[in-house]
């Protein structure tokens, strides 16, 4: 999948419908993106935005980042994969991870059990799947009898997985064809690029606000960070990057349900080193940096509380503007 230099855009965008995107998400080609990437949280889906993406904008590559492996069956997660593969041959990518319990159990009432696991068996069943095999297996987390897809793709779309921990950043690079992570700084990346070894390609989401505000954007940077820092899987993420002390006060206040307080404990370097900001040159600078240690593949994500609007930024933070 390292096929040479990747830059990528989240779609569709903070401040537009999925309806709305369709100029801007053509013209991404044009200024050098080379990928879009959507998300799948509580706003639009993981599949749609692509599917209308390989109409608007045929030469990208095609990507989810991420679709939950506990919210979907496994054959519905094979037969979405398989349409976009279908839609888009060889530029799709199917990724996939375990979520959140709040995400998984509180907003689609399925359950967070053995979260490694179920990410593993399901990457092993879309294996068998996508290649067209009738699959009967007992799996750890769940059993699959008789499937086979009515219409298998032509060409298999590779599968990524969501991996923000050792075990299972090296299930990415044993069986899957890739790894995705956010929320980290650019030395983060060399600490996740040593247990992926050098061939695994690294995706990232960065989300980039175009301001030379930085009062503004760190205080718009720590609602962010609070809200996802809090959750368990990112906590103990950062406690093994190593800033769980740095974090400690945050996490406390956050605790005993002070969210106010949980805010102000969050500082400076820590919302700097994790949301890139200043005028579109140094945002691009510091995109590069992410590159030279080891990312594959910036998938940039525009936030909106800057001086230029999000399509401007769009443009402003292409490859093509270096």
């Amino acid at each position: 999948m390292t096929t040479g230099p990747r830059w990528g855009m989240t779609i569709p965008f903070y401040d537009r419908s999925l309806a709305d995107s369709r100029d801007l998400v053509g013209e991404l080609p044009g200024l050098g993106y080379t990928d879009a990437w959507s998300a799948e949280v509580n706003g639009v889906d993981g599949f749609v935005p692509l599917a209308m993406t390989a109409e608007w904008a045929p030469g990208l590559r095609l990507g989810s980042a991420i679709v939950p492996v506990s919210t979907r069956g496994p054959g519905l997660l094979a037969m979405s994969a398989a349409t976009l593969a279908d839609l888009a041959p060889e530029r799709f990518v199917l990724g996939i991870g375990a979520s959140s319990p709040a995400i998984v159990e509180r907003w689609n009432a399925g359950e967070f059990v053995k979260p490694f696991a179920r990410t593993r068996d399901t990457l092993r069943f879309l294996r068998s799947a996508l290649a067209g095999e009738k699959v009967t297996e007992r799996y750890e987390t769940f059993e699959v009898k008789g499937f086979r897809l009515e219409r298998a793709p032509r060409i298999p779309p590779k599968i990524v997985l969501a991996a923000l921990r050792p075990r299972m950043l090296r299930l990415a690079a044993e069986e899957a064809d890739g790894a995705i992570t956010n929320w980290l700084s650019p030395q983060d990346v060399q600490k996740v690029r040593a247990e992926i070894g050098p061939e695994t390609e690294l995706i990232a989401r960065l989300f980039v606000c175009v301001s030379e505000d930085a009062a503004k954007v760190r205080e718009l940077g720590r609602r962010m960070l609070a809200g996802y820092l809090t959750v368990p899987v990112y906590a103990a993420f950062h406690d093994w990057l190593g800033r769980g002390e740095v974090l400690r006060p945050m996490h406390e206040a956050w605790a005993a349900g002070d969210r106010q307080a949980a805010l102000k404990a969050i500082p400076d370097e820590v919302v700097d080193d994790l949301i890139v900001h200043g005028d579109a040159a140094t945002c691009r600078a510091r995109i590069r940096e992410y590159v030279r240690n080891g990312l594959n593949t910036p998938v940039l994500a525009p936030i909106p509380g800057g001086e230029v609007s999000i399509a401007q930024a769009v443009r402003d933070l292409a490859p093509a503007k270096e």
